[in-house]
This record gives C-alpha cells, sequence and structure tokens, in this order.
C-alpha cells in the first residue's frame, strides 16, 4: 500500500507482493497416503522441502512393504493405560498377576504412567532407574520390575504401538540382584524358634526344616499327603491369596513333587494331628471364582480357618523370632530360612544338587546351584586325601614289584 492507502504496483504494472512473517515457512507440500488399514493420511512440509516429503512418501511405501509400518497415532496411548490393558490379557496366575500389578503401581506408573508410550526414550528409563536405585529398593526389586516394563514394551512393538523397545537400549543398564549369600540357620537356631513358637504351630518347624516345604505348602498340607508306605510326601497343593481371597493352588511354577518323609517328621506329624486333628476346609482353586475343593489341612487357625501368611508372619513367626532371640533380618529370617537349614543339611550330607533340586520343586537345578553353591562342603581336604589313597595305594604295590625298580635299584618316576 502507498502513502494514499491505494494498492502498490510493481515495474510491470501488477499488484505488488509484500513478505509476511509468514514468508518460507508455510507448509506447502502435502503427502497423501493409504496406510495398510485402508485409511487416508497424510503429512504436510514446509516450503523449500520437496525432497523431505519425497523421501517421507518412500519411506511410507517401503514400511507398508514390509510391514514395519506404525500408525503414527498408535503410541499416544498412555503407558499405563496399555500396561492395564497388557496385565488383563496377560496369562498369569491369580497371584502373579496381583504381584505384578502391585509394582507397576507403586514403582512404575509414578514415573512413566502418564507419558505416551511412543514418546518414551531411553533417557526416561535412566531416569526412573535411578529414582528406584534412590529409594534404595533392592537389585532383585528393581530387575523384576526391569523385567516387567521390558516385556509390556515387546508386546507394544508387536502390537505395531512403538517400533523400539527403550529397555534395550546400549544406555540402558539392567539392574542386577544383589549378590547375598544364604547364611543358613544353625540347628540350634532351629531348635529355638521351635520351642518358641506356640504349640498349635510348632509343627511348621519340622515340615520346613525336615522336608523342604514352602510356606503356602505347609499351610495346605493334608494327611492324606503322607504316602506310609513309600515314607513320602506328596506336595500337590498350597495356599495363596489373589484378589484379597484364599485359594488353594498348585506348587509354585505347577510342579507337584514328592519329598522323602523322615521318620521324625513322620512322628511329629502323628503326633500333632493326635492333639490337633485336621479341619476340614473348602477353597475356590486357583482363582477366586474357581471351583471349590475340600481338603482336610493339618494346620489351621485357633478359629478353624486356613492361615494367612501374612497374618502368621505378624502374630505368630515374629513374636516367636523375639521371644527366641533371634533378629529378623528382612526376609532373611522368614519361615524361608527353614528352607535354606533343609538344603545345607542335604547338601552338608552329600547330597547332590540335581536331587535338592527335586526335593525343593526347583524347575531349574541350575538355579539350585546358583542359590546354594557356596554351602557345598570344601572338595579340598576330600581331593587330597583322595589323590593319597591313590598314590599310597599305588607305592605299597609298587615297593613289592621287582619288576617296577630300574637296573639301578630305583622306582620308576611318576
Amino acid at each position: 500500500m502507498d502513502e494514499s492507502g491505494k494498492p502498490e504496483l510493481d515495474s510491470r504494472g501488477k499488484l505488488a507482493r509484500e513478505k509476511t512473517e509468514l514468508y518460507g515457512v508455510g507448509m506447502r507440500y502435502k503427502v497423501r497416503y493409504v496406510d495398510p488399514s485402508g485409511q487416508e493420511r497424510s503429512k504436510s512440509f514446509p516450503d523449500r522441502q520437496r525432497g523431505a516429503a519425497d523421501a517421507f512418501l518412500l519411506k511410507v511405501e517401503n514400511e507398508k512393504r514390509t510391514g514395519a509400518y506404525l500408525d503414527p497415532e498408535a503410541g499416544k496411548v498412555s503407558f499405563q493405560v496399555y500396561a492395564d490393558s497388557w496385565l488383563k490379557d496377560h496369562a498369569f496366575d491369580g497371584s502373579t498377576r496381583n504381584a505384578v500389578e502391585r509394582r507397576l503401581k507403586k514403582l512404575v506408573y509414578p514415573h512413566l504412567g502418564s507419558r505416551e508410550i511412543g514418546s518414551i526414550l531411553p533417557t526416561h528409563i535412566r531416569s526412573w532407574l535411578r529414582a528406584l536405585q534412590q529409594k534404595k529398593l533392592a537389585g532383585g526389586t528393581r530387575a523384576v520390575v526391569f523385567v516387567h516394563v521390558s516385556a509390556i514394551f515387546n508386546a507394544a512393538i508387536d502390537d505395531k504401538k512403538i517400533a523400539e523397545n527403550p529397555c534395550k537400549a546400549k544406555s540402558v543398564t539392567r539392574p542386577q540382584p544383589d549378590k547375598r549369600k544364604i547364611v543358613p540357620w544353625s540347628a540350634g537356631k532351629v531348635a529355638a524358634v521351635r520351642l518358641a513358637l506356640t504349640a498349635k504351630n510348632k509343627i511348621v518347624v519340622p515340615l520346613g526344616a525336615g522336608c523342604g516345604l514352602r510356606q503356602g505348602e505347609v499351610f495346605g498340607l493334608s494327611m492324606a499327603d503322607v504316602d506310609r508306605d513309600e515314607k513320602v510326601l506328596h506336595v500337590v497343593r498350597q495356599i495363596r491369596i489373589v484378589d484379597n481371597v484364599q485359594v488353594f493352588a498348585p506348587p509354585k511354577g505347577g510342579k507337584e513333587r514328592d519329598v522323602p518323609l523322615p521318620d521324625s517328621v513322620l512322628r511329629d506329624l502323628d503326633a500333632y494331628v493326635e492333639e490337633f486333628p485336621p479341619v476340614e476346609v473348602t477353597l475356590p482353586w486357583k482363582e477366586p471364582d474357581g471351583e471349590p475343593e475340600t481338603v482336610s489341612l493339618i494346620l489351621v487357625n485357633k478359629d478353624g480357618n486356613p492361615i494367612r501368611r501374612d497374618v502368621f508372619n505378624q502374630y505368630v513367626w515374629t513374636p516367636a523370632l523375639e521371644r527366641a532371640k533371634v533378629t529378623r533380618v528382612l526376609r532373611q529370617d522368614g519361615m524361608h530360612a527353614l528352607r535354606h537349614f533343609y538344603a545345607s543339611v542335604l547338601l552338608d550330607a552329600g547330597e547332590s544338587i540335581k536331587a535338592l533340586a527335586e526335593w525343593l520343586g526347583h524347575a531349574d537345578p541350575a538355579f539350585t546351584m546358583r542359590v546354594y553353591t557356596h554351602l557345598l562342603p570344601a572338595s579340598s581336604d576330600r581331593t587330597r586325601k583322595a589323590v593319597d589313597r591313590v598314590l599310597a595305594g599305588d607305592a605299597d604295590e609298587h615297593e613289592h614289584d621287582p619288576q617296577t625298580d630300574d637296573a639301578d635299584g630305583s622306582a620308576d618316576g611318576l
């Protein structure tokens, strides 16, 4: 415009164009394409970026052809929404599902839950892991939660939500469980705790320390599981809590097993059921809505109901430790300590790792080896004695065999 308000003309008498603040930054090129679902999509590019627009279209066509195409809107779902869906669809057993859900809500969602899953980068994972470390969480806990989160990202890749798993970036250091050696209780400590327990609960000690049963397996045991002829204990169930409801369930990992039944434990069981007769209890199988199953339980609470492990630990086990003057160190001195004692006794007696894994119900003997290898009897003394026996015997034989002497009368060297 000139001073009079009339439009200015250029040298050719045409309307002159004025450069505005948008000059050179407008979206001039639009790429249109059809995604694999048949939906038409588009993306715009600014002036002077025709090459970028052509490259984008070529990339999209290549991704469609190779199956690598991702819906640009798919990754905009929040991590929490997607993780909740993953958890709902995953074939966890009830108590495992509850545990995973608690870990996600407490340790993951406050840091990553509100972020779009497609926007989470390795830097966000590193920051989250650092926050967990600052909470002084055990390495094992951090390692387990990391596995959950990585599995969720793997599922998102399969579902075409994201292209890469940020947990697998080279810059992300995977948490490792703390390498702590198990220190088994002494026989004296086991005896002291047994003495400190009430008569109604003493039987947990021979079942844990004498048969290696887990806590839930002790609570789910029936005299019907005792095979007197074969002298074995059939471990076929445990009591677990699913959605805050007690249920009968298979042993951990779904692995039933037969455990050698020592005479001393059988005598304790017989004496116990004579004083405290078993009680029939009906619980659902595996899930709160599962088929009801009735079992005559050896151990119940004072009201004749199945024992809840959290109640038992707080009101029975911990007070017994205090009376026995056993200082509890986190989980180390829970009822699982009886299982560790059992393992140490068997290894000290020369039992094999393979057999121990079977008695404990471990799916992989290699796991048993990793946990208990430091409890194996030292082999150095056995090695020296074995070699001494062989060489001493060899020397005795050669001492009276003239054919082993050289012409000069000296014996052959080894």
